[in-house]
């Protein structure tokens, strides 16, 4: 059976705001549309800034986001189609070995344990969160200056500046360094996977989202990757965006989920 019901799963420095086209263009599509918040993220933007450095975010762990989305979907009437975003990537693929979905889509995924790069623009893009010289429970803030690097390299200054303004807050150092133990059965059978990678992302490098997609062995799924030009790590925001969006949603059709 079709699944119509699909999960968007944010990423670090962000909150659900950042799906408002996607869940518009799914809607669109016939889809009913679900946003979670991470825990503690349903507040507006200028709020979440404003409480910087907020104690309750410095112990949030992907272990309580991961638990808290896989909460909200066993409420739900029918498995989902889950479709993360960098660190919500890695929540889709975490996800899909509990079998609570039916079918993952991950754009520019956080790679879990055993995926590994020594690219520079990696490190340089993570360095900052997984320091060990800066304790687990004090959040970090994202500047303006690192956003452009690691998220919108490359893109008109007008559109980066927008960017930060409307979607980027703080976030919990706990979070990454996690994901570096993140443990995926990579020969376990699994439903219909596509991961996404852009041609320019720098935290997320495409040669990181290749090896993540090379690790699945499982016969019997279907794990697929796709390669969009000139996309950076806000593939899901920069101009552009439909074609991506359109894409996931032509794959959806064509593995009959």
């Amino acid at each position: 059976m079709k699944s119509k019901t699909v999960v968007f799963i944010h990423g670090m420095y962000m909150n659900s705001l950042c799906w408002e086209q996607w869940v518009t263009r799914f809607k669109e599509g016939g889809y009913k549309c679900l946003a979670p918040d991470w825990p503690g993220r349903d507040q507006p933007i200028d709020v979440l800034r404003k409480n910087h450095p907020d104690p309750q975010l410095g112990q949030l762990t992907l272990s309580r986001v991961v638990d808290h989305l896989a909460d909200i979907i066993k409420m739900l009437d029918e498995k989902p189609i889950l479709i993360g975003h960098s660190m919500g990537g890695l929540s889709v693929q975490l996800l899909l070995q509990q079998d609570l979905a039916a079918a993952g889509i991950a754009l520019d995924s956080a790679p879990p344990m055993g995926v590994f790069t020594t690219r520079w623009s990696y490190l340089k893009s993570n360095w900052p969160h997984i320091t060990p010289f800066v304790p687990q429970s004090s959040p970090i803030e994202m500047t303006f200056e690192r956003f452009q690097y690691t998220f919108v390299n490359g893109l008109p200054l007008a559109e980066q500046q927008a960017a930060y303004e409307r979607y980027v807050v703080p976030e919990s150092r706990r979070i990454p360094r996690e994901s570096l133990t993140a443990r995926i059965d990579f020969k376990k059978p699994h439903p219909p996977l596509l991961l996404i990678a852009g041609s320019t992302d720098n935290i997320i490098p495409v040669p990181l989202n290749k090896s993540n997609y090379a690790k699945y062995k499982s016969p019997t799924s279907i794990t697929d990757f796709k390669e969009f030009a000139g996309r950076t790590h806000f593939i899901i925001g920069q101009k552009g965006w439909e074609e991506v969006a359109d894409y996931t949603l032509e794959w959806l059709k064509a593995k009959g989920v």
